[in-house]
């Protein structure tokens, strides 16, 4: 597994301008405690340093595959695909008082990951006039603090999604999921990724790949129960019933819970 390396001081400070003019920093978060907890401090770039966002610590188990890259973020952890520039999937541990406080303005200020070499990742550029959104894999709803909210934007969490779909059953699915951790009892474990088929378009100058499917898998440690949302990503897509935790592994190959 590559590794990378912190951000470079010059895209620190040129991001923190970024997000300082976004008014990311609530009133009881100050801009310069921001800039002190986020960009002084160099960011994890490897999983073992985020272990917290994996069921007993332990990523999915999957093959290697080459420019697979592992990103820590404050709520979440990206494992990245400079073949595909988007995510191979997006880890998060949530539970009843991560959504109680994720009441943060949205910050709408997507961002090039510069962690990422720049041969393999997606760039603002690759979405313009496009015909798709820059869909979340993590949410930016499920976020709950300036810093988690800021780093939502990064295009390493993001893929080409439809834009009917993403504002609608998507949305739906993602709301119905914070529902839920709501209601449960302890902590619960959410990935979120892509799907490609050879027929997947791209887009942009980057080939920022189109995945044909999403997935959402939700496992509640305290019942031990796991089940997948999964969705063509397509206009006029609705939700429909759950699949089991067995099916998603067999559509994806993943062995999430390895």
């Amino acid at each position: 597994m590559n590794l990378i390396y912190p951000w470079p001081r010059t895209v620190r400070l040129a991001l923190a301008l970024l997000v300082g003019a976004a008014g990311i920093a609530s009133a009881r978060t100050p801009s310069a405690a921001f800039e002190r907890d986020y960009f002084r401090v160099p960011q994890p770039t490897s999983f073992a340093q985020c272990p917290k966002f994996f069921v007993g610590g332990k990523p999915p188990a999957m093959p290697v595959r080459p420019m697979q890259r592992e990103l820590c973020y404050e709520a979440f952890a990206v494992l990245h695909s400079g073949e595909t520039r988007t995510p191979v999937y997006v880890a998060q541990l949530l539970n009843r008082r991560t959504i109680e406080q994720a009441d943060e303005k949205r910050a709408d200020k997507f961002f090039a990951d510069a962690r990422l070499p720049s041969s393999e990742r997606a760039e603002l550029e690759d979405y313009k006039r496009s015909g798709y959104s820059r869909g979340h894999m993590a949410p930016a709803g499920d976020m709950s603090t300036p810093t988690a909210m800021a780093q939502s934007f990064s295009l390493a969490n993001m893929v080409p999604q439809n834009i009917q779909h993403n504002g609608g059953a998507w949305a739906k699915i993602e709301q119905d999921t914070r529902r839920y951790v709501l209601r449960a009892k302890g902590d619960v474990y959410v990935i979120t990724g892509p799907v490609y088929t050879s027929s997947s378009p791209s887009i942009g100058a980057n080939k920022v790949r189109v995945p044909t499917y999403l997935y959402k898998l939700v496992y509640d440690a305290t019942t031990q129960r796991a089940w997948a949302h999964w969705q063509a990503n397509r206009e006029g897509e609705r939700v429909g019933p759950p699949i089991s935790y067995q099916e998603l592994v067999k559509r994806t190959g993943i062995e999430f819970f390895g």
